[in-house]
């Protein structure tokens, strides 16, 4: 089969490698009918994570139809179209019972869905079973909601976006634009996005944003401030993972407000003093995405919601390098790709 592999920073091909067998008796073996790429796959890419040795298989969002499983698997057959989280859960452990898939007890990460084929450990937990074969654009939205949209409600979730809610979002991809979505869906009155970019801009205006602030850092504070009547926004999604992103974050949110963070970090340190007189509640971390997805099918397969929108180009699996190039530059805001 083909599948994508990273070398280096800025070196990412598709060559052919051994396909997946199932390998324990609570495998699956799916077929990939949709991947993309990630943002947080531009970390190692931009060569921010450190010294790789060799290359590395790539991808973590995936749709797909069951090939082959295990003997111990009984929610997925042969001939199922999927849907999966990035995180492996088995579903019955106390972790997972208490909302928190994510961090499983036996758990783990996908690392190799921008193939053919995958295989997907802790099947029975991890995959959810669609109503039959998606049209093209509800599998853009699926793909969109195996990452994405799941950790984007989750950032919303955490803060506390509701009813009567001001929430601000720090970011402007596919996570901080998806968390726009959420929000929505949600119910908060107002949603802030802070953004630079128009084309982003637009799309957070569709997914319900009602406000649009272009300034960061201590600029970026002050406007919410501003706008808030002094107070500070009632929730903050952090969905970019900086030290910049996470202050401007906690330092938007009123006293006793929550800040929901996804953002992967990367050189984030908080100053104790700092966040004990902030007195904000935090929350975040790898999102807990399956809790999220049978719901999600249900709304993409009724048309409510199109998380997919955050797809702004689309390429065969061959042209990934192109995808991961267009992402980077930002002239992409996240790429799908189509798989023949």
């Amino acid at each position: 089969m083909k599948a994508t592999f990273m070398y280096g920073p800025g070196d990412v091909r598709v060559e052919e490698a051994e396909k997946p067998r199932v390998v324990d008796s609570t495998d699956a073996v799916l077929k990939v009918i949709s991947t993309c790429v990630c943002g947080s796959d531009l970390w190692p890419y931009r060569g921010l994570e450190g010294e790789q040795n060799g290359p590395r298989t790539m991808g973590h969002e995936y749709v797909g139809i069951v090939e082959e499983v295990g003997a111990s698997v009984e929610n997925v057959k042969v001939g199922d179209y999927v849907i999966g989280s990035f995180c492996l859960s088995d579903n019955t452990c106390p972790v997972c019972e208490a909302g928190y898939p994510s961090r499983c007890m036996h758990g783990g990460f996908v690392g190799a869905a921008q193939a053919e084929y995958v295989r997907i450990p802790q099947a029975d937990g991890t995959l959810v079973v669609m109503p039959g074969e998606p049209t093209e654009e509800q599998l853009a939205d699926l793909t969109a909601a195996s990452d994405v949209l799941g950790t984007g409600w989750f950032a919303a979730d955490e803060a506390q976006a509701g009813p009567g809610k001001t929430i601000v979002v720090v970011g402007d991809g596919a996570v901080g634009l998806s968390a726009v979505l959420a929000a929505k869906q949600l119910g908060a009155e107002r949603i802030i996005a802070m953004s630079r970019h128009a084309d982003r801009q637009a799309l957070a205006k569709e997914f319900g944003a009602t406000d649009i602030v272009e300034e960061r850092g201590e600029a970026g504070v002050a406007k919410i401030k501003e706008m808030t009547g002094g107070v500070g926004a009632d929730g903050v999604i952090e969905a970019v993972g900086t030290q910049e992103s996470m202050m401007q974050a906690i330092s938007a949110c009123r006293p006793g407000g929550y800040v929901g963070y996804v953002g992967v970090a990367h050189g984030v340190q908080l100053d104790g003093g700092q966040l004990f007189f902030s007195e904000v509640h935090l929350m975040g971390g790898p999102a807990p995405v399956r809790k999220y997805l049978p719901e999600f099918v249900d709304l993409i397969y009724k048309g409510e919601i199109h998380p997919g929108k955050v797809f702004t180009k689309t390429v065969d699996l061959e042209d990934i390098a192109e995808g991961y190039k267009a992402m980077d530059e930002r002239k992409a805001i996240k790429v799908r790709v189509r798989m023949k």
